[in-house]
């Protein structure tokens, strides 16, 4: 029988650009846009550490615990036995529920990017909302520029769009605009993809000033931007950025992803997308190819969620704890890392970023951590070019204090720390 452990090792140490399970029959069958799509090592991982004595710090989820259960569940059981019970089981328009748009529009607004309902497509998780995007703008052999590391999931759906990835590296004050105006310069892409605010997977954000220059030097290259937000409200320290969709300069060329999976719960599946007006007919024609509307249910209970929830308190309650979480792996860290070791210090978001000193492989590690019972995610697969082996992604999102210690000593075990 394969053991956790060894199953990963065989994941992590497959070839990068191979499609994960597929026999060479299989392969030889799939369209040609799928055989340089990787399966995504997170949602693998997932698979592997369902065991409950396994500390895992390597998905991004937000802690079960912290679900508002009750308040969800009055919301569907209004939903359901009202009058508009039957209307919420029914078809619905693809543009999406008119009073979750509104809600949407009006917390958007109040967090400082002005918006309309007219300006939102209601998504199937915002991963459907970057998906759609990707598919209203990007031919085959289009260039696509990202910060590096990036979210695995876009590099996903780049990829299977045939698209050519081209990176910007970074630094703590997040992507560097001098490097971007070179990319641009050298790679003339076409779309810029950036996770502004606690980026996954390194917890970086991009500073107001960068900001601005983002703005204007994709302003006036005509770069469409997406900007990918799901982590924005989770704020530990410091004082909110306004999104870089609200810069002057970003106007008409931005677009904005939001999604409930991180201030309410992944299972509803619901994101938005806020785009500019020319945009979002090809986009409702794109989600209506994909799902023709998300779960009209769904959205109806979120809708009433949102109208009779302080969501901001449910919000402040998140940060509070995710505070603590965030600062006791931060405390623990310089025990359990080896000498030389540098990590991120996010001021929000889910997670911390590694880099372990020469002659480290993260992927290498991995087994050794597994057979440990502690699970973290090998930071390679975040590098749209020549990965960077000595990185690696924490959680600190999902488990309480005691365990993040006892699964750092545990961490620090497999590294040679013990």
């Amino acid at each position: 029988m394969t053991t956790p452990a060894a199953a990963v090792n065989a994941t992590t140490n497959a070839t990068p650009h191979a499609t994960a399970h597929a026999t060479p029959h299989a392969t030889a069958h799939l369209a040609a846009r799928m055989r340089g799509v990787a399966s995504s090592p997170v949602r693998d991982l997932l698979a592997l550490i369902a065991r409950p004595e396994v500390i895992s710090f390597a998905g991004g989820l937000p802690a079960p615990e912290l679900f508002d259960v009750a308040g969800l569940r009055a919301a569907f059981d209004h939903v359901l036995a009202g009058p508009s019970a039957r209307r919420a089981l029914q078809y619905a328009p693809t543009e999406g529920d008119p009073d979750l748009r509104a809600l949407v529009a009006a917390r958007l607004t109040r967090r400082g990017l002005p918006t309309t309902a007219a300006e939102l497509l209601v998504t199937t998780g915002s991963q459907q909302g970057l998906a759609l995007v990707a598919t209203a703008l990007l031919d085959p052999g289009a260039v696509v520029a990202v910060e590096e590391p990036t979210y695995l999931a876009a590099l996903q759906a780049f990829q299977l769009l045939g698209a050519r990835i081209v990176a910007v590296p970074g630094d703590d004050d997040g992507l560097d605009p001098a490097a971007l105006a070179e990319v641009i310069e050298r790679e003339r892409p076409s779309l810029l993809y950036l996770v502004p605010t606690f980026a996954n997977p390194t917890g970086r954000t991009l500073s107001a000033p960068r900001r601005a220059l983002v703005a204007e030097l994709t302003a006036a290259h005509d770069l469409w931007v997406i900007e990918d937000d799901p982590y924005g409200e989770l704020r530990y320290r410091g004082d909110a950025i306004a999104a870089l969709a609200a810069e002057p300069a970003a106007a008409g060329r931005t677009l904005h992803l939001g999604s409930f999976s991180k201030i309410g719960a992944p299972g509803l599946r619901l994101g938005w997308l806020r785009a500019p007006a020319e945009l979002m007919p090809a986009l409702v024609v794109a989600k209506q190819a994909a799902d023709l509307h998300t779960s009209t249910i769904d959205q109806a209970a979120a809708a009433r969620w949102l109208a009779t929830t302080d969501l901001d308190a449910h919000v402040h309650a998140l940060c509070d704890a995710y505070r603590v979480r965030r600062d006791t792996m931060l405390a623990a860290l310089p025990a359990a890392l080896p000498a030389g070791s540098t990590w991120s210090d996010p001021d929000g978001g889910m997670f911390v970023w590694v880099r372990l000193p020469a002659g480290f492989d993260t992927e290498r590690l991995l087994p050794q951590a597994l057979a440990r019972d502690v699970a973290f995610v090998p930071g390679a697969p975040f590098f749209p070019a020549e990965p960077d082996r000595r990185t690696l992604r924490l959680s600190f999102t999902t488990q309480p204090p005691d365990r993040i210690d006892a699964g750092l000593a545990r961490l620090g075990a497999a590294f040679g720390q013990a």
